[in-house]
C-alpha cells in the first residue's frame, strides 16, 4: 500500500480511536488514573462519554459496555443489499466510521475463531460480505473519479477514506488524460 494511503488511513483510524463514544457502566467502579488521563468514577447503569479506545478497555474488563449498537453480520448484509440495489452512479451513505468499525469487527471475529474454530464459517461469511461491499463501492468510486468533477451532493455520501481515494484517483486519472490527449498539441 503506498505510504500516503496507509498514512491517511492510519490518521483516520487514530482519530476514530480517540473519538468520543457513549458507554453504560455495568458496575460501580472508582476513578481509574492513567498517565495523564483520569476515567470515572462509574455508577452502575449510568451513561458516560469516553474515547473509543477507553471504552474498548472498559468493556474488556467488564466495567462498561458500548451504548450504541456495533457493526454485526445482519447490518453488513443490509449494507451489501443496498449496494447491490443501486445503479453504478449512485453511492449510498454508510454508517458513520464504517471502515474503522468494520476492521475492528473482523479482528474480533478472527479472535473468536482462534478461541472457537467453529466460528470460521461466520468469519468467512463476513469476509465475503466485506469484500463484496468494498468492491462494489470501489467500482463506483473509480467510475465517478473517471468522470468530470462530481458535485458535493454525490460526494457527501463518501466516507473519509473513500473521499481521499476519490480525490487521489480523480487527480491521477485527469492528469493522465491531459498527458494523453494534449501530447500532440504541445508539439504543434
Amino acid at each position: 500500500m503506498p505510504k500516503t494511503i496507509s498514512t491517511k488511513i492510519g490518521k483516520l483510524d487514530f482519530s476514530f480511536e480517540n473519538s468520543p463514544v457513549k458507554i453504560i457502566a455495568n458496575r460501580k467502579c472508582p476513578e481509574i488514573k492513567l498517565a495523564g488521563l483520569n476515567v470515572g468514577p462509574f455508577e452502575e447503569g449510568n451513561e458516560y462519554e469516553v474515547s473509543y479506545w477507553v471504552a474498548q478497555e472498559l468493556e474488556k474488563s467488564g466495567i462498561a459496555r458500548f451504548r450504541e449498537e456495533r457493526l454485526d453480520t445482519a447490518k453488513l448484509y443490509k449494507i451489501q443489499w443496498v449496494e447491490r440495489a443501486q445503479t453504478a452512479g449512485q453511492i449510498s451513505k454508510l454508517p458513520e466510521n464504517f471502515y474503522p468499525k468494520l476492521r475492528r469487527y473482523l479482528a474480533e471475529l478472527k479472535e473468536e475463531v482462534a478461541k472457537n474454530p467453529e466460528k470460521i464459517r461466520e468469519y468467512e461469511k463476513v469476509k465475503h460480505l466485506t469484500r463484496d461491499v468494498v468492491i462494489s463501492r470501489l467500482k463506483k468510486i473509480v467510475s465517478l473519479a473517471s468522470a468530470p468533477a462530481q458535485t458535493e451532493q454525490i460526494l457527501k455520501n463518501f466516507t473519509k477514506e473513500e473521499r481521499f481515494l476519490y480525490e487521489q484517483l480523480y487527480k491521477l486519472i485527469h492528469e493522465w488524460q491531459t498527458q494523453i490527449l494534449e501530447y500532440g498539441e504541445a508539439e504543434e
